[in-house]
């Protein structure tokens, strides 16, 4: 007995993808071509496809996938995170179309179509860019999205989970002063970033409250990919007064900035105070072990996923949510009273 065909076999034959039979199955999910339209019709009459079988088949596939697009994987925030979505999405039998855009609108964009063609049901995505068109077709399309740690002002409707990352830098920042600090270096990611803009607001806020006031060349917003970090550290340090302590508020570039600091043979803790944005073991392993923002990826990942997977089942209000999670600051010994700093010899 000849098995019915499938909406795989539609496509197949078709030469189009299996996001394309649907939205000819599902008028108004989305545009398709006159002449691809008609092909697809072609097929799915001389194959005797059964539309309403495929709806559920497709509706059961996608349920069970959703994708997660990370902005840089070389970065090891972005490679844990997606460690635990999939251990989380595992977890509840999903599975994970994994994509990066390394950092790259344009690659970004190419991305998104390409979790329309496979069909996921809702996209865990860090935006790298704005691609504002291609993310509004997700959600006309009926894909649900979760930005995690960054996300885009222009699109309020669609749910977020983050840090609370102005309140992160302002800590460290109240740590600094509470140290005697008055003139201190913030390294941020770019001010086109939601994180980049949040951090270096709560810097400032903490510095407004102190009644210090804020020397913009000791403020640098610079790329997540490259050694921009190090490059930002030699520019500080260069000032006719540097800083005395350093807020590095990229995560992707604390090791370009620690490399050009012990390059430059800078004492941390004695010439110069350090607090960093991270969540590696190796961050306590180093000599002096350094005083860190640690975030909570196990918790950005629970939430993403369960927002994700929850949409997916209809299992959530309509209301857009937007969960933030406090980070932990950890103080060790790269930080210390600007009073007690010693010449070197």
């Amino acid at each position: 007995m000849k098995k019915p065909a499938t909406i795989r076999d539609v496509a197949r034959e078709a030469g189009v993808s299996v996001a394309v039979v649907s939205r000819v199955l599902n008028d108004g999910t989305g545009p398709v071509a006159p002449d691809t339209r008609a092909k697809v019709v072609e097929v799915i009459e001389r194959l005797a496809y059964h539309p309403r079988a495929a709806a559920r088949e497709l509706q059961q596939r996608t349920k069970s996938t959703i994708g997660l697009l990370l902005a840089d994987l070389a970065n090891p925030f972005f490679a844990r995170l997606a460690d635990r979505v999939v251990w989380e999405a595992r977890a509840r039998g999903v599975h994970v179309v994994l994509l990066t855009t390394q950092e790259d609108q344009h690659l970004e964009a190419e991305s998104i179509d390409t979790l329309i063609e496979r069909s996921v049901a809702s996209v865990i995505a860090t935006p790298a860019g704005d691609n504002l068109d291609k993310w509004n077709r997700l959600i006309d399309l009926g894909i649900n999205v979760v930005f995690v740690d960054r996300e885009i002002d222009e699109l309020d409707g669609i749910d977020v989970v983050t840090i609370r990352n102005d309140s992160s830098a302002e800590t460290a920042a109240n740590h600094l002063i509470g140290l005697g600090h008055t003139r201190i270096g913030f390294i941020s990611g770019p001010a086109t970033t939601s994180t980049g803009r949040d951090r270096v607001a709560g810097f400032r806020r903490a510095m407004d409250a102190a009644g210090l006031s804020v020397d913009d060349e000791l403020i640098h917003h610079i790329p997540f990919r490259g050694d921009a970090g190090g490059d930002a550290v030699g520019v500080l340090l260069s000032e006719p007064e540097p800083p005395t302590a350093i807020i590095v508020g990229n995560t992707a570039q604390v090791r370009s900035a620690l490399r050009r600091i012990k390059q430059a043979e800078i004492r941390v803790p004695e010439d110069l105070s350090l607090v960093v944005f991270d969540d590696n073991p190796w961050t306590e392993l180093v000599s002096p072990p350094l005083t860190v923002i640690r975030q909570p990826i196990d918790m950005l990942a629970l939430h993403s996923v369960e927002l994700a997977v929850g949409r997916a089942k209809g299992l959530l209000p309509e209301q857009r949510r937007r969960i933030e999670v406090d980070a932990e600051f950890v103080r060790r010994s790269s930080s210390s009273p600007a009073a007690q700093r010693t010449p070197a010899p």
